[in-house]
């Protein structure tokens, strides 16, 4: 039987405007036609705004990398989630922007991975553990299990607390919430709306965003007066909060460090937790693979940091489940002068939309673009489409700043998870991919998980 990955259905080519905002509103990636999946460029207008998705490989390095002061990211973005992220380095531009990157990218560079891989280690190993009494080919909702592990990993190595610990317990509960109530994307990213004009979010959004900011400024405040009394844990909140910018001397004071601190949580949790989700979907979609990546990890290990780069597929197996399924599905820039694409005048203040969903699923791209081939990563087509066309972490200056840690802890908790338990598919339960504030599944990924 000859199975593909689940992928939402395309909306008609052409829809009445009402019929597209009633399908934005219920989820981002089927309210999009067929036609982007082979399209260099598309662009669309409504009475309230002009957009224009880019797939074209060179434009995509226009905008990312070549020129990318000239295309920040939209505010319009930031209608969304700036309830919970405030003035983080995810939503900022500009001055504002470098500064905040030059005070954290020191915490992630490449030897830090390695200080934080026991912490890394340790949640891996207690999810395992926490994952046995279920084990017993009852089903079982993967992501919910996913999203606790990838936490745990947040807690550990940003602030030395496993997830049980109180103030992390509730700030899962309340992100959890957080998540199912908020898309990455809303109507606000392409609907130009005066300042004056009051948001509206689902309801709950802004308690949960405002408890979830409370919760994270005592672990803050605790951590300053252990810094301050030389008591502090080396980890990455230390790190950051130690660490001043090299052009002003200064670096985070509170309310900053707890708008970076809530990016983290998101891009370290939510994107994290995602990933898995799907990673053992597919595992159990395609068991042959998943029994490489378990005598893989029962050959080499998992224990050691420098055993992760000898699991190589794995890695290629989580490469391929980034590029199916990124977790974060589109990106939003805008174009702060006019410029011209492909024989288009696109004007100022256009929205210029980058979707790694549908780049990964080019079909002028990649071959075989909807299938599940961990193998494509050793081959010249593949290894030219990962320079070219794959940006599940975004690209250019704005790459995530955290990608070498998301690669780190997702093929350590993967291998870690098979060479223990084996996943099996319900059959008649496959998931169905939506975008919330990543690409989860609908009704959740149930699937069997037994002792091996």
């Amino acid at each position: 039987m000859n199975l593909r990955p689940p992928k939402p259905p395309a909306r008609p080519d052409k829809v009445s405007l009402w019929r597209y905002l009633k399908l934005f509103r219920a989820d981002i990636l089927s309210a999009q036609p067929q036609r982007l999946y082979r399209a260099w460029m598309a662009e669309f207008r409504t009475p309230f705004f002009r957009s224009y998705l880019v797939n074209q490989p060179d434009l995509l390095d226009v905008i990312l990398k070549e020129r990318p002061d000239d295309f920040p990211k939209s505010n319009r973005v930031g209608e969304g989630l700036r309830p919970l992220l405030g003035n983080s380095v995810f939503l900022t531009n500009g001055e504002t922007w470098k500064r905040q990157r030059r005070i954290i990218d020191p915490a992630f560079e490449g030897g830090r991975l390695k200080e934080t891989f026991p912490a890394m280690l340790a949640a891996a190993e207690a999810g395992v553990a926490r994952l046995a009494p279920q084990a017993d080919g009852t089903p079982l909702e993967i992501e919910a299990e996913t999203s606790h592990i990838a936490a745990d990993v947040i807690f550990r190595t940003l602030f030395s607390i496993p997830i049980e610990h109180q103030v992390a317990t509730e700030v899962f509960a309340r992100f959890r919430a957080y998540q199912q109530a908020q898309p990455i994307l809303n109507l606000a990213a392409f609907v130009p709306l005066p300042r004056w004009m009051p948001r509206l979010y689902p309801k709950g959004t802004r308690a949960n965003a405002a408890h979830i900011r409370r919760l994270i400024a005592s672990l803050t405040e605790a951590r300053m007066a252990e810094i301050a009394a030389g008591t502090a844990p080396q980890d990455l909140a230390t790190k950051i909060m130690t660490t001043v910018d090299p052009k002003t001397g200064a670096g985070f004071d509170t309310e900053e460090m707890v708008d970076q601190v809530a990016i983290f949580f998101l891009a370290g949790h939510e994107t994290s937790a995602s990933a898995l989700g799907w990673a053992l979907y597919l595992m159990a979609l395609y068991p042959d693979w998943q029994e490489k990546v378990a005598a893989e990890a029962l050959e080499h290990g998992t224990e050691e940091f420098a055993a992760i780069a000898r699991l190589r597929i794995t890695r290629d197996v989580f490469r391929e489940t980034l590029r199916l399924y990124p977790p974060v599905p589109m990106m939003v820039r805008e174009a702060t002068c006019p410029e011209r694409f492909r024989d288009r005048d696109i004007p100022k203040g256009a929205q210029m939309v980058l979707s790694p969903w549908h780049l990964h699923r080019h079909e002028r791209l990649w071959e075989r673009p909807d299938e599940f081939d961990p193998a494509r990563w050793q081959t010249e087509a593949g290894k030219t489409c990962a320079r070219s066309a794959y940006m599940p972490f975004s690209a250019g200056a704005r790459v995530c700043t955290g990608a070498g840690f998301a690669m780190v802890e997702g093929v350590l908790i993967l291998a870690h998870l098979l060479r223990r338990y084996r996943v099996e598919r319900l059959e008649g339960h496959d998931p169905q991919p939506v975008a919330h504030l990543t690409v989860r599944s609908k009704n959740g990924i149930w699937l069997r998980l037994t002792e091996r």
